[in-house]
């Protein structure tokens, strides 16, 4: 049962990554492996429980002191699903609101001010541009939040659905690049932030420069071999003269603050980030609705947030759930500690566990990889020397990882969040990444390792 687990997994993993050929929703393979793997757990759980790999199953007998079959069962049903369920909600409560607010600011043609700034159509320019802006909105944002708004604003800049793939997938390798450097940037780099294993100033000075790299090889490297200018789609009739410049304006400038008070919010009241933004699309829903009062029944249906929800795209957040729901399963189960546990004995050494971190961080969520490695590996006191130097607080192991788990997702576009985001939203296929933006973005990640391993490993 315990690797049936991991096959359920990887059928489902498989199917995924060829919805296209198979013509089945990414979000219905996801949500069978999300509920499958629980199902093989729990009627193997005895079984897979005596294996002795999941380390919360030791943590809860011991505090609870109970075994056998009901304590099993209560276990799994009472205490991991609900457990895994609250963080994943959280997840999914922040990407909902997140994609809310974008829906309502490009309603109401809020990114029409910054798309009529960006006067340059040809490719090369354009693409550095956006990645720039993307690579430090990232930090400020995160990089699930930038993804979001930059897909919106690539569609009023590109017509072309092949290039705007294109640029999309490179706002995600920019995004994930901004993410690692900045505590707030990544769900990764926050659990470390939190946890402290890295301080803000210190992961900043530290990541900056290989996040930077990471983003301006690939994008050297296409600056040689990508030609030509975009074209820009035609305004719709539809989407002309329902609002006025000020409201535009407005709801831009309250999405953007919207946004960026998330993670102000979480500092000054220690509550989870997606508290802030529901708060924030409550806000922002409310200025709505008093704004288009006087309006024509006609022009406020369109404009008013409940309309918009129903252009929010449901199918991204039940791949979520799903995804992380399996995940989660193989995190309770422990085939994610064991996995931890044999990169640990087999490599030994501290950066070449964090670059297959990185790149396993493409296959499965870097979430439970960085959690496994926070488990695995306490904070060194400080002074400690030899090996468990790099285990301090700042210590170089914590802030490789940062980079490697927070770059590393690019590689494959259902390894981030910010990946999985412009894959729902502009439903890019799974092979076409792999082909065209993979290698682009594995030569970036070992540029901005290799960066980082002359500042710091030498």
């Amino acid at each position: 049962m315990f690797i049936l687990m991991v096959v359920v997994f990887v059928l489902g993993y498989t199917a995924i990554a060829l919805e296209h050929p198979l013509k089945v929703d990414k979000a219905a393979s996801a949500l069978i492996i999300g509920t499958m793997c629980w199902v093989v757990y729990i009627l193997g759980a005895e079984q897979i429980l005596d294996l002795g790999f999941s380390p919360a199953w030791k943590t809860f007998t011991n505090l609870h002191g109970v075994h056998g079959v009901e304590a099993i069962h209560e276990f799994i049903v009472e205490h991991e699903i609900i457990h895994h369920l609250g963080e994943i909600a959280e997840i999914l409560f922040f990407l909902l609101g997140a994609m809310t607010i974008v829906e309502v600011v490009d309603q109401h043609e809020g990114f029409k001010v910054i798309t009529d700034k960006i006067r340059t159509t040809n490719k090369v320019k354009l693409l550095w541009i956006l990645s720039f802006l993307t690579f430090f909105m990232s930090a400020l944002l995160d990089n699930l939040t930038t993804t979001i708004v930059l897909v919106a604003l690539l569609r009023k800049l590109i017509d072309d659905k092949q290039t705007r793939w294109f640029f999309a997938s490179m706002v995600v390798l920019a995004a994930n690049a901004g993410g690692a450097w900045s505590p707030i940037g990544d769900v990764t780099t926050i659990m470390l932030w939190i946890g402290s294993q890295v301080t803000a100033l210190r992961i900043v000075e530290g990541v900056i420069l290989p996040s930077l790299v990471c983003m301006i090889v690939p994008l050297g490297i296409l600056s040689f071999t990508m030609k030509g200018d975009v074209k820009r789609p035609e305004l719709g009739q539809e989407e002309n003269g329902l609002t006025s410049k000020k409201e535009q304006i407005l709801l831009l400038v309250l999405g953007v603050s919207g946004l960026l008070f998330v993670p102000v919010f979480k500092t000054l009241t220690h509550l989870p980030p997606y508290m802030g933004m529901l708060l924030s699309l409550g806000t922002i829903w409310i200025v709505s609705e008093i704004i288009h009062k006087d309006k024509p029944d006609e022009i406020k249906h369109k404009l008013r947030v409940t309309a918009v929800l129903r252009k929010v795209d449901v199918p991204t957040v039940l791949f979520f759930l799903g995804i992380l729901s399996a995940v989660a399963a193989l995190q309770s189960a422990g085939q994610l500690n064991l996995l931890s546990q044999f990169l640990d004995e087999k490599l030994g050494n501290i950066y070449l566990i964090d670059l297959a971190i990185g790149v396993l961080s493409s296959i499965v969520d870097n979430v439970p990889l960085v959690a496994g490695a926070m488990g695995m590996y306490p904070i060194a006191e400080v002074g400690a020397t030899g090996y468990l130097s790099s285990f301090v607080q700042d210590g170089v192991f914590w802030e490789f990882l940062a980079y490697t788990a927070g770059t590393g997702g690019s590689i494959l576009i259902i390894g981030s969040a910010a990946g999985v985001a412009a894959m729902g939203l502009e439903k890019i296929d799974f092979i076409w990444y792999l082909k065209k933006i993979s290698w682009l973005a594995i030569i970036g990640y070992l540029s901005g390792a290799a960066v980082y391993y002359f500042m710091f490993g030498l």
